[in-house]
């Protein structure tokens, strides 16, 4: 062989063996990754905690020890002699309206001033040069307390003194749907008990206030609905929206509202007082005496039955404590009573609902909020529905569950695809995992970890379901509406909307609506403040439903813009031009050119709206047209139970769900196994304990949180794709509806190893030992 030949041989093995890079993920339907996601994995992710300022001073707030007190005085004079400390407020010092709150209520004082009405709540800030000062001056006010009998249970509330000028009761629904005289042949009751989750945040609460020349302050916060605490700051500062500017850090993670305006609110008025940059890194203690967490609830339930399992008649009472002020417990009791009969059809049903304020901490928004409560109440009477009339649990649902066209106990029509049948026979007929051997010389997972006290011989398996449904956006009348800009400039797309990324993936959407609707392949989302217009909390999908809608109108203008030269040029109207992979061509074929083409050095933007059908408010029998839109899903746990110690071990959890349409399989495979990792929390390990209203063991140590070595393995069966017409791309929210349908699963399983009723979350080990053991 010649040389030359065997060079030629060499090169061509040498481009045989080069790889052929992997085309980028590009459009609606493909596994985008995150745009930060490089920056987060190498810790250069910029978060609240991590911001600066010149002449920085630091903060630390004063919080009540005593669930409930009468304050006598406040005395801050050794604080403010302290050297080094710069300024100390307290209630005296807010200019403008003391109360703040979210949802339709302003109950909750920046500072307490003549009652304490909680464990940790904020009675003076301090700024100091240096955080251990501020944090010493802090401990050095000294307040006189008139120690108060708290009320912590919710029961109680009825009959007690008055907690608040608003009074104890915050709402009362009563639901009225069909006979009241109904009755079946077999009749089920029960009570129970759901307990306090925390939010627990990966990142706890931290951010930056900034003076500015105007006499107005600028906030640096994780904040997931800066237009709403913009409005809240302003109003207790005493000035204008205009004076107040929110800008949006890194959010350390999100599974309800992410910022305590506790914390948020004395940092802005310490700016202001000072002329200085003020930042505060709250402790993991104070995040948890700070934030809002799931709100505790009471459930008695009773469900009647025919002699096939058919339901008849739901009656129900269920009581939600709010803690010690209102935040959106209004919210929270209207899914929870529009929910409370769960994606069953139940022609007759009689719900009283209430929410009360408590000495407790506050309850606000968790994923799921009030779904989830009743969902573990309600499936667990199907379950005694089941064994009363010795059928199996997955059939009792079966020959109940709602479908596209029937009608809530509230009145509504569900119009949207309801699909629950078909997840419900996902989960079940999917195979279940193998048993674990007989032996103990073989190895395998005892309830309780590879080292636990578990004996094979005692260990029982068990199978039950839970299905669950969740309300999307907001409900009774709330508007919910979302402004976005799209600008095309030098082949580079920039989206601007005010949807906050708090880990549900709107940046990654935004950017694959506009690669698929304009055919750019860069796209950037920008930083989110105040200035832009308001697009809304991120919560209950509404980023994906709301914004995401805005953000695809505006691209559809610009590519109106784009395209209508074009089709001038050719005669033709733009809907005979399509764009794809980065290029633009007529239906016939005449035209064919790409899109850096079609620009060629031009500047094109659109803003646009999005809005959705708007809602009504539940009247005085619960009815009313109150939700835009319904996702569900099932959910059928396998579990291991050890019943003589009683742990429990999650073997297996099999997921079916109404996704609408998958926008994006990788973000939304994780945001499945989150929602239901969180819901195993639930279920066994998170209950954040307040005896006599004080918070017990305020840190991630006593507070259990599921690591990945509690996470069972998570099958998701089936995605169903069926569209839903009324909502942008026909997507819907995917992260909360598992949370809701997982602890009720889990426990269903572990009643079907044990034969015991399990009626409180989480699970406790004396409630998962069998009878007779």
């Amino acid at each position: 062989m010649s040389n030359d030949a065997a060079t030629a041989e060499a090169e061509g093995t040498a481009e045989a063996a080069t790889p052929v890079p992997e085309p980028i993920p590009h459009g609606l339907g493909a596994s985008l990754p995150p745009a930060d996601a490089r920056a987060k994995t190498e810790g250069t992710f910029p978060y609240a905690a991590d911001l600066w300022a010149e002449g920085l001073l630091w903060a630390a707030v004063l919080r009540s020890p005593h669930p409930h007190a009468r304050i006598v005085s406040i005395d801050t004079t050794h604080a403010r002699e302290m050297p080094g400390v710069r300024a100390v407020v307290t209630h005296e010092d807010v200019p403008g309206t003391p109360l703040h709150g979210r949802g339709a209520h302003a109950d909750r004082p920046v500072f307490a001033s003549d009652v304490v009405r909680h464990h940790g709540e904020p009675l003076a800030a301090v700024a100091a040069d240096h955080p251990d000062t501020a944090r010493m001056a802090a401990a050095a006010v000294i307040v006189e307390y008139e120690v108060l009998d708290p009320v912590t249970d919710p029961e109680q509330a009825f009959g007690a003194e008055p907690l608040h000028p608003d009074g104890n009761l915050i709402r009362h629904i009563p639901l009225r749907h069909g006979d009241p005289e109904a009755a079946g042949e077999v009749v089920v009751e029960g009570l129970y008990r759901i307990g306090r989750q925390d939010p627990a945040p990966i990142g706890a609460e931290a951010g930056l206030a900034v003076p500015r020349p105007d006499g107005g302050v600028e906030l640096y916060l994780a904040s997931t609905d800066p237009h709403g605490d913009r409005d809240i700051a302003a109003a207790c500062y005493g000035l204008s929206p205009e004076q107040v500017k929110i800008v949006v850090t890194g959010v350390p993670g999100a599974t309800a509202d992410r910022e305590d305006q506790g914390f948020q609110l004395p940092l802005g008025l310490l700016a202001l007082k000072t002329g200085c940059p003020v930042k505060l890194t709250a402790t993991r203690e104070e995040s948890f005496l700070g934030h809002t967490h799931r709100h505790p609830t009471l459930l008695r339930y009773r469900h009647h039955a025919d002699a096939e399992g058919r339901i008849v008649k739901v009656e129900a009472q269920i009581l939600l404590d709010a803690g010690a002020y209102a935040d959106t417990s209004s919210d929270a009791l209207a899914a929870a009573v529009a929910f409370a009969c769960g994606p069953y059809v139940v022609p007759n049903a009689f719900i009283e609902g209430w929410a009360v304020r408590t000495n407790n901490p506050p309850s606000g928004h968790v994923r799921g909020e009030g779904a989830m409560q009743v969902c573990a109440a309600y499936e667990a009477q199907m379950d005694k529905v089941a064994k009363k009339l010795g059928l199996d649990p997955a059939e009792v649902r079966l020959r109940n569950v709602l479908a596209t066209g029937d009608v809530l106990p509230t009145g509504q029509t569900v119009t949207c695809p309801a699909p629950v049948a078909e997840l419900l026979q996902a989960v079940r007929d999917f195979p279940l995992p193998a048993l674990p051997k007989d032996t103990p010389e073989d190895e395998w997972l005892l309830p309780g970890g590879p080292e636990g006290a578990g004996e094979p011989g005692a260990v029982r398996r068990g199978v039950g379901y839970g299905i669950g449904m969740v309300h999307m956006l907001g409900a009774e009348g709330a508007d919910e509406v979302s402004t976005a800009t799209v600008k095309v400039q030098d082949g580079v797309a920039t989206v601007l909307c005010a949807a906050v990324e708090t880990g549900q993936g709107f940046t990654t959407l935004a950017r694959q609506i506009v690669q698929e609707t304009l055919g750019v392949d860069e796209v950037h989302v920008a930083p989110v403040d105040t200035d832009q217009p308001p697009a809304g909390a991120g919560c209950r999908g509404r980023h994906t439903w709301v914004s995401g809608g805005a953000v695809e109108r505006a691209a559809k203008m610009v590519r109106t813009q784009l395209l209508q030269p074009l089709a001038h040029q050719f005669g033709m109207s733009t809907e005979l031009l399509q764009i794809a992979d980065g290029k633009i061509t007529s239906y016939d074929g005449v035209l064919s050119t790409t899109v850096a083409e079609a620009l060629d050095g031009k500047e094109l933007w659109a803003t646009a709206q999005c809005r959705p059908h708007p809602t009504e408010p539940l009247d005085e029998a619960g009815q009313g047209d109150a939700f835009v839109g319904m996702a569900f899903c099932a959910i059928r746990a396998v579990v291991d139970v050890d019943i003589e110690i009683g742990s429990v071990r999650v073997v297996e959890l099999a997921v079916a769900q109404d996704v609408g349409r998958v926008l994006n399989p990788a973000q939304l495979t994780a945001r499945i196994e989150a929602g239901v990792t969180q819901g195993v929390g639930i279920a066994l390990t998170e209950n954040l304990r307040t005896p006599r209203g004080l918070i017990r063991h305020p840190d991630l140590t006593g507070y259990a949180l599921p690591t990945a070595l509690d996470t069972p393995d998570i099958r998701i069966v089936k995605l169903v794709e069926e569209r839903d017409v009324v909502a942008p791309f026909g997507a819907k929210a995917v992260s909360a509806v598992p949370v809701v349908a997982s602890p009720a699963a889990v426990a269903s399983a572990v009643r079907a190893a044990t034969g015991r009723p399990v009626n409180r979350l989480p699970i406790r080990p004396q409630a998962a030992v069998a009878t007779g053991t």
